[in-house]
């Protein structure tokens, strides 16, 4: 415990060095796109806020789109832009509105039997499931023209408090395990409201989880900045640094408990001298 937190605290002030290298240095009309990883859509390679995210782990490529959450006039580039990646998860971080604002237009079909039409393509609900941290959609995309079919999975995060980060972590890491489940194909598209905060926690959660997973060493710092080189801002605040921690030294809490209960079953004070 006592190595967790000599790491915390190193890495720490390394991320603090992080952020203020990037304060003052961004104009205000500063967009949080790299050319080198945006996301282009169509022939006309037309824009969209949204960045191609790739992070190693091991020998296996950790393949996202990290975008805005859609507003009214970006929903049909928003769903060409999963179409043409064959994304087959969309996992949202925020609520429609947080605190009488809006944070994201409604962007998927609400109601069995009523598609959402998008100029191009129609979207079928064909399946919806609430659970208690979480709402899960399976929607069908129709593409008018052709006929073909694209299924996609869409997940909505709905315990992530108006201020700051969830409480715990086990809810995120339950959200992230099924989300993990149902992704087969393309790269997992994540948004909340502007696409770097909440989307930047979310992602760096999946690849500690997957790092622990894999006894593989996790350094949170790296991934930050790991993602930053691809999507300026990602992870925006230090609460949302710390709960990457917290998710991790939860985890590993977890893990050290029930390989505890395993080795006092397995105490020779619990085997009879025959």
């Amino acid at each position: 415990m006592l190595f967790m937190f000599v790491v915390y605290d190193k890495e720490m002030s390394e991320f603090i060095k992080l952020q203020e290298n990037h304060l003052g240095c961004f104009p205000l009309s500063f967009s949080p796109i790299d050319d080198k990883t945006r996301v282009t859509v169509g022939d006309n390679q037309n824009y969209i806020n949204a960045s191609y995210i790739r992070l190693q782990v091991g020998d296996e490529e950790f393949f996202y789109i990290s975008c805005q959450g859609p507003l009214p006039s970006t929903v049909p580039t928003f769903w060409q832009m999963i179409w043409e990646n064959k994304s087959d998860v969309i996992a949202m971080m925020t609520q429609e509105a947080e605190r009488g604002r809006i944070k994201c237009h409604k962007y998927w079909p609400e109601k069995l039997g009523v598609p959402l039409d998008t100029g191009r393509y129609q979207l079928h609900l064909e399946n919806q499931q609430y659970l208690e941290y979480f709402h899960i959609k399976v929607i069908r995309m129709l593409e008018t023209e052709t006929g073909e079919t694209h299924f996609v999975h869409h997940l909505k995060f709905t315990h992530w408090p108006d201020h700051g980060v969830p409480h715990c972590s086990e809810q995120l890491v339950r959200f992230i395990r099924y989300m993990r489940s149902v992704h087969h194909k393309g790269p997992v598209t994540v948004h909340c409201s502007a696409g770097i905060g909440r989307t930047g926690v979310l992602i760096c959660n999946d690849i500690i989880l997957t790092r622990i997973e894999n006894d593989l060493p996790v350094s949170v710092n790296d991934i930050v900045k790991e993602m930053r080189l691809q999507r300026h801002g990602m992870i925006q605040t230090k609460e949302q640094y710390l709960f990457c921690y917290k998710v991790w030294l939860e985890v590993l809490q977890g893990i050290l408990q029930l390989h505890g209960n395993q080795w006092q079953l397995e105490s020779p004070r619990d085997h009879k001298v025959v």
